[in-house]
């Protein structure tokens, strides 16, 4: 499966954009004194519950994409494939019992309908 280049763009912008964020915090470009914290906590509250929100989230976002991944479907199990072969040979089994069942001078049947696995 291929990712479309809009995908590829978007994810290349937002790993450009937080590179330069954090740069511009390790160069101390925007500092928040300590004392703002102490000064004003209800902003401080509010920035705890943001980022928790935004962190379940994107928690949340990745577990759908993660069991999604896991649970889709990829083709038959190894055990599905046997028992799909062991069908096949039952069908052929049936066949030549009807065959030694009717005698060599019978006429031939008509072909049984498929059956809709």
């Amino acid at each position: 499966m291929r990712t479309s280049r809009l995908v590829l763009l978007a994810w290349s912008v937002l790993i450009v954009l937080l590179v330069v964020v954090e740069l511009a915090e390790l160069t101390h470009l925007f500092t928040l004194p300590v004392e703002s914290v102490l000064g004003d906590p209800l902003a401080f509250v509010l920035a705890l519950v943001f980022t928790t929100v935004v962190a379940l989230v994107g928690a949340i976002f990745i577990g759908i994409y993660i069991s999604a991944r896991i649970l889709s479907p990829s083709g038959f199990t190894p055990f599905e494939e046997e028992m799909l072969r062991m069908r096949t040979d039952l069908r052929d089994v049936k066949a030549a019992v009807e065959e030694m069942r009717r005698g060599p001078n019978a006429p031939p049947p008509a072909a049984p309908p498929e059956e809709e696995p």
